[in-house]
């Protein structure tokens, strides 16, 4: 027994194998416990004396493999994820597994197999135990994945499809690639025409070496799945080289139909193909054909749309009896966004009507005209001999729906219970949680501190045995005292400040370094951020100082509402509370609540300011002025262009400078272009809740900051920064000069999700009266103009705003933002540029909110538009905004 434990801590596997292999089965057993107690030993050393005794890995392995009974001790043993990295040769694995019979061989395979993918149990180890016990090949994840990753390294020149013919269970692989939970593992192995996968399946098939319905059935099941976005690289391919005959593919008109309604892009266009195939051929009926153009007509992609109309078109000129089944069908795409699909589909039921003799047929098409524009359900009036279809909700009729505001809301008292507490402590740690949340969580930190220190600390004990600070040599290897009292960068997120408290409360950090780190402060950095960043900061280590030597009774400056905002007379009761235990007023926490008190209702400013003043104390005298001098200040602004981008400069705000810390003033000093470094430290976008948080009624000083954040989203396609925009809106005070220019950067946003947040936001505005869309639009024409923001983009954003019923919202915004662009197409002349590319989008947009809801005058520049000679998108929808608008035609 000493033999073999002395040759696993010298790494010796082949040693080690050689000596259990004489062992007898009794003793292997016996070794276990031992084999067990190394391991654990090697799991729990520091990494910088680990890589001494990982060398004994591979022999452990074998050891432990060896020495287990059973066969799913042993798959776990030889899997283990400390033994990944250092693992046995297969060779020698598998020899010493050869003893054992061959049904437990065959149940390691399979559990081996079973793993995960991320376990990497290498594949010749897992195949040999297959060969060797003659069991079924396992069909997993695993092992298909590393069969691919096998065969596309370990065969030097041999061409791949000789590779995959020397496969002894080629077809039950070959079926696994298509049930991958995962293709993404292997899809850079797979390549791209001749040599890759692909061809190759698609040979073995032609060869009969694979059953070519099951290959078939097995691509287009795939595909019907679904998965991720680029999936269909590797199965399509493979379905389109198999060339299916027009008898194969009529056996499956209900997959194609399937594929063609929800598949992504790709996919569905080769299932429009293919149908479209069977029909000129005769292989569909009208119904069938009708039940697949249902499904596309309704796709977004405008190609598709057009190219099943062009089909349903054939159909009915080769067989007119099918106008009843297939006309209905056609005028589904009259609900299509893009007018141009609806006027197509149109001139196929004007073409068409005459020979519809099925009233039901007549009267489905007659009810889906009126989603037709108001020019349009003229001639589908006409076409059906019929009186004008009405508009399910017509421009008389109209009235704008905007989505009610949020509302916000009075969080809950910070918990009694220690316990509840460190639960939510423990929740804040794993993931970040809102405003509320976090204040909730400091002011219980405080009070639990205050009142019994001990019995905090035996409730975080959990929370804190999984902070990186409480392991073993932690303030040995990672100097928490530097750490932690490390202010150049400050706290970086609320997190950072969590893992502060909790450090300190369980004595990791030292007194000396605390007051410290409170009297340096944190550095000053020339960007926008570094106001919002300092108060956080000073706040934090402000709290963190008290707990450890005066504790607070409670903090003075939590919320009283979701958005940050402090109730005055909430605030004059607390003070009353530290006036009564005679605490000492802590700087930072009463100049935050000075911040957030709300002084814009002067009814309750001025009672609570009586109060305040009755008081009898520094704090409260201070409070009494605050309430009375008025509502918040607002800094003057103006405009300032940088290369593309539009930002604004902000001037000095008086009122934040006197009687305010050094670390609060910073937020009451001129912002400049030159503040917007394209990198700093501040970098973390889930900051940005507790900025609006720190002056909830005064958002513009927040949002000046975060306009180059904002630009970002649309020049640099950044993702990500307009989460903010939501809080933005919510938040109080004037929406003035940066909140609408970094909604407008949000609306032309890179990413589907940041324009989203912009549309929330701007809806927010809307309902709450706040939104100014006649500059809001100006501003959009401007940053159009430059290049800052995509017409598409922006198109995209007001679409989706106007579909939750803010038409006249959004005609308004656009109303000024389309004069700008249209300007510049009546000055171009012969070498300039041509018109802004998504322009005919903008227009298309604007035309339908003209529709609903009922606008009227004249739009500067767009009779020279519509005036313009052809048919592109950008004329004809310019004529549908001219009629929409009841303006004259151009001379």
């Amino acid at each position: 027994m000493s033999a073999v434990l002395e040759a696993v801590r010298m790494g010796r596997a082949g040693e080690t194998e050689l000596l259990l292999r004489k062992t007898p089965d009794a003793e292997r057993r016996a070794l276990l416990p031992e084999l067990k107690r190394l391991r654990k030993e090697v799991r729990a050393l520091p990494w910088e004396q680990r890589n001494r005794l990982e060398r004994m890995y591979p022999a452990l392995q074998v050891a432990g493999a060896m020495c287990h009974s059973g066969a799913a001790a042993a798959a776990t043993w030889i899997a283990g994820a400390d033994m990944r990295w250092r693992q046995a040769p297969t060779e020698t694995l598998l020899r010493a597994l050869a003893g054992r019979d061959t049904g437990w061989q065959a149940d390691v395979a399979h559990r081996l197999a079973a793993r995960p993918v991320s376990a990497d149990v290498p594949f010749p180890l897992m195949a040999g135990l297959v060969r060797r016990s003659g069991c079924e090949v396992p069909v997993t994840d695993a092992y298909v994945v590393g069969w691919v990753r096998h065969i596309g390294h370990g065969w030097g020149r041999v061409p791949l499809i000789d590779r995959l013919r020397a496969e002894p269970d080629l077809a039950p692989l070959v079926n696994g690639l298509f049930e991958l939970s995962d293709p993404g593992e292997v899809r850079w192995l797979f390549g791209d025409g001749p040599g890759s996968w692909q061809s190759a399946i698609a040979e073995l098939t032609r060869t009969g070496e694979l059953d070519r319905g099951a290959v078939a059935d097995a691509c287009v099941a795939r595909l019907l799945r679904g998965g991720g976005p680029t999936d269909h690289r590797i199965f399509l391919p493979v379905l389109v080289q198999l060339a299916l005959t027009r008898e194969e593919e009529r056996e499956r008109v209900t997959d194609w139909t399937a594929l063609a309604r929800d598949a992504v892009s790709p996919v569905a266009a080769h299932a429009q193909a293919v149908l479209a195939a069977l029909a000129l051929d005769g292989g569909l009926t009208a119904r069938q054909l009708a039940e697949a153009s249902e499904g596309l007509l309704f796709r977004t992609e405008k190609k598709l749309v057009r190219a099943q109309l062009v089909l349903l078109g054939k159909a009915l000129a080769r067989e007119p009896a099918s106008a009843a089944q297939l006309l209905p069908t056609v005028a589904q795409a009259f609900g299509h966004e893009d007018t141009q699909v609806q006027e197509r589909a149109l001139k196929l039921v004007e073409r068409h009507a005459k020979r519809l003799d099925d009233p039901a047929a007549r009267s489905d098409i007659a009810g889906a005209a009126g989603q037709l524009s108001p020019v349009l359900r003229t001639r589908a009036a006409d076409a059906l001999g019929i009186a004008a279809v009405a508009a399910p909700e017509g421009p008389e009729g109209y009235q704008e729906v905007l989505p009610p505001a949020p509302e916000p809301f009075r969080p809950a008292p910070a918990p009694d219970s220690a316990v509840e507490l460190a639960e939510e402590v423990g929740a804040l740690l794993a993931a970040d949680g809102d405003v509320a949340a976090f204040e909730r969580a400091l002011d219980g930190l405080a009070r639990h501190a205050h009142r019994d220190q001990d019995a905090l600390r035996a409730a975080l004990e959990p929370v804190a045995a999984t902070r990186w600070w409480s392991q073993p040599d932690a303030r040995r290897w990672w100097h928490t005292d530097e750490y932690f009292g490390n202010t150049r960068y400050g706290l970086l997120g609320a997190r950072d400040g969590l893992e502060l408290l909790l450090a300190t409360l369980f004595g990791v950090v030292g007194t000396d370094t605390l007051f410290a780190a409170q009297q340096r402060g944190p550095a000053d950095h020339e960007c926008a951020h570094t106001g919002f960043s300092r108060v956080f900061d000073v706040r934090l280590r402000e709290l963190a100082y008290r707990i450890r030597t005066d504790p607070q009774p409670l903090l003075l400056a939590t919320p009283s509402w979701s958005t940050g905002l402090l109730e005055p007379g909430e605030l004059v009761d607390r003070l009353a509370v530290y006036g009564r235990l005679g605490a000492r007023v802590g700087a930072a926490d009463y100049a935050q609540a000075l911040l957030r008190v709300r002084r814009e209702d002067r009814a309750a400013a001025l009672a609570a300011a009586e109060r305040a003043a009755a008081l009898g104390t520094p704090e409260g005298e201070r409070l009494a002025r605050r309430l009375s001098a008025g509502g918040p200040a607002l800094p003057t602004s103006h405009h300032r262009t940088s290369g593309v981008r539009i930002l604004v400069e902000s001037g000095e705000v008086l009122e934040l400078q006197a009687d305010f810390p050094e670390a609060f003033r910073r937020l009451g000093r001129p912002v400049t272009a030159g503040d917007e470094r394209r990198y700093c430290h501040h970098w973390g976008q889930e900051n940005h809740q507790h900025w609006l948080a720190v002056l909830p009624e005064q958002r513009e000083l927040v949002a000046v900051r975060l306009v180059h954040d904002l630009s970002q989203a649309a020049v640099d396609d950044q993702r990500g920064i307009a989460a903010a925009l939501p809080l933005l809106a919510e938040s109080g005070g004037t929406a003035g000069d940066s909140t609408r220019l970094c909604v407008a950067y949000g609306l032309g946003a890179r990413h589907p999700e940041d324009r989203l947040a912009a549309v929330d936001a701007l809806l927010v505005l809307a309902a709450r009266g706040q939104l100014d869309a006649e500059r809001l639009g100006a501003d959009l024409g401007q940053l159009v103009r430059r290049g800052a923001v995509k017409p598409l983009r922006l198109a995209e954003s007001a679409r989706t705003a106007a579909a939750t019923g803010a038409n006249t919202t959004i005609w308004e915004m656009l109303r000024h933002t389309l004069p700008v662009l249209l300007a510049d197409l009546a000055t171009a002349g012969a070498g300039t540029p041509g018109p802004v590319r998504g322009l005919g989008e903008l227009l298309s947009v604007a035309a339908e909110c003209a529709e609903r809801s009922g606008a009227r005058g004249a739009l500067p520049h767009l009779s020279q538009a519509a005036a313009r000679r052809g048919s592109s998108r950008l004329v004809v929808q310019a004529r549908r905004l001219r009629d929409a608008l009841g303006e004259e035609a151009a001379a």
